[in-house]
């Protein structure tokens, strides 16, 4: 299969046969950084000029030299390598000192996070504001959610289209139920106040009518009694691993992260977890799969006010080889209230709004540690009643992270093939999904979703078009 067709069939699951994308000329030597369209930074390689080696305005646009006949979308660049550097950061270090804070620095993070459990909030707060200063200036990944992989494949499907003369490319819709997007709720526990919290937290999240899933830190930070574990479980809460001891120092070295997955996954059998995150969104994608789990929740969205900067640019579930990463997509919990100093819901409304255009994932952390104060529990309480009411006004899923991963991994075993002079989805869990088309209209991208009380699966066409941003 085609590679840049397949980054396409992986974001959809439609037809190969539909899609007709070819690359023209020689890629560059050297990749950099380059437009696709006015408003969409790429980087990689490109045949029909040398990219930019810094992120500088203004680039060069590769849509202009795009070529389009009736067999094939014929592009400067390689779909896949651009859509995996995004993914997998791997642009950050042509950033320069914009991707840089003191986190990046060994032996400043080390002295911190040394000196991290005698500080109180009211002063970590201070220090992470200086060390995160200018964070606004950031103009790459694009505050404060990044949909740069998306709009891409967005923008290639417009072509593609054209090509096909107005007809549409049907596809699997992207959740079940012909749900119109997914939120998860994870509470990350970071202290031994947060764990004798959870009980309470539990509470809360019932009283909604949502389950969350809990990553517990398994050395150091406090006990893990099988009692503990339990009272989540049973509850029809999840259990997933959070780090090792959250000191900061998992992905130090090579040699440091082979010793400690090793009792990472240890501990993954023994919770019986099927997820991790790693303590403060560190990270190293290249490392991942060294991890004896289903997925990972570690990679931001953008990640301007995290430690380590950056962003995958996507607000969709992709795999890392075996793993599926379900990339974290709304603002901290922490961060809302301590750096940007907002109780309000205003960001994460807008974040919200912006992901559930684009049918993505809501992925939000709220850490049992930082809601225990009667105004930041009110927030708290405000954002469960506002997402509880975007599932019943507009189609909202809000499964545990496991139940995702499940089924993004059904997903990506089902097709769609022919059948007369329809389509029809075929493969285990095809009950539950449902047909879709990508089409234009008026020269705009429109996803048109089957009716829901149209049989799954069976051979038929859109209606009701929701056009795409």
């Amino acid at each position: 299969m085609n590679q840049s067709n397949k980054v396409i069939i992986d974001h959809l699951r439609c037809p190969d046969d539909l899609l007709q994308i070819g690359m023209v000329g020689e890629l560059s030597g050297n990749p950099g950084f380059f437009n696709f369209g006015s408003d969409l930074t790429c980087y990689g390689k490109c045949s029909a000029f040398t990219p930019s080696r810094t992120f500088s305005r203004p680039l060069h646009d590769a849509l202009e030299y795009v070529r389009v006949d009736q067999r094939a979308v014929s592009l400067p660049f390689d779909l896949s390598e651009v859509v995996e550097t995004l993914r997998r950061e791997e642009y950050t270090a042509a950033l320069g000192d914009k991707a840089r804070n003191w986190a990046q620095n060994r032996f400043l993070r080390m002295g911190y996070y040394l000196a991290r459990p005698l500080l109180p909030v009211s002063v970590r707060k201070h220090l992470q504001r200086f060390a995160l200063r200018g964070w606004h200036e950031q103009l790459f990944p694009g505050w404060p959610v990044d949909t740069t992989v998306e709009q891409i494949i967005e923008s290639i499907l417009r072509l593609i289209l054209r090509v096909r003369k107005d007809q549409t490319i049907p596809f699997i819709w992207f959740w079940p139920e012909g749900k119109q997007a997914c939120a998860l709720m994870t509470h990350d526990v970071e202290t031994l106040d947060g764990r004798d919290f959870c009980e309470s937290l539990m509470d809360v999240d019932d009283s909604f009518g949502i389950k969350a899933s809990f990553q517990v830190v398994p050395e150091r930070r406090y006990e893990v009694p099988g009692t503990y574990l339990t009272s989540i479980t049973q509850r029809g809460f999840e259990v997933n691993i959070q780090d090792l001891n959250h000191d900061g120092r998992l992905f130090d070295t090579y040699e440091e992260f082979q010793r400690r997955t090793k009792a990472i996954n240890e501990y993954a059998g023994l919770f019986k977890a099927r997820g991790f995150r790693s303590a403060l969104l560190y990270r190293n994608v290249d490392w991942l799969n060294l991890l004896c789990f289903e997925y990972d929740m570690s990679i931001p969205n953008v990640a301007h006010l995290e430690p380590q900067r950056g962003g995958c640019c996507t607000i969709f579930p992709y795999f890392v080889g075996d793993i599926l990463e379900i990339p974290v997509t709304t603002t901290q919990d922490y961060t809302l209230f301590h750096i940007l100093r907002d109780y309000s819901l205003d960001l994460w409304r807008e974040q919200t709004s912006r992901i559930l255009e684009r049918h993505g994932v809501m992925n939000f952390i709220i850490h049992p540690d930082y809601v225990r104060g009667d105004q930041e529990m009110q927030v708290f309480k405000d954002l469960l009643e506002y997402i509880a009411g975007l599932r019943a006004k507009a189609g909202l899923w809000i499964p545990l992270p496991r139940e995702l991963s499940e089924w993004w991994r059904q997903r990506s075993r089902m097709q769609v093939v022919k059948n007369g002079s329809g389509w029809q989805i075929v493969g285990e869990g095809k009950e539950r999904a449902r047909l879709a088309y990508a089409r234009l209209e008026n020269g705009k991208l429109v996803y048109d979703l089957k009716a829901s009380a149209t049989p799954p699966g069976e051979v038929g066409h859109g209606n009701g078009g929701m056009p795409v941003p």
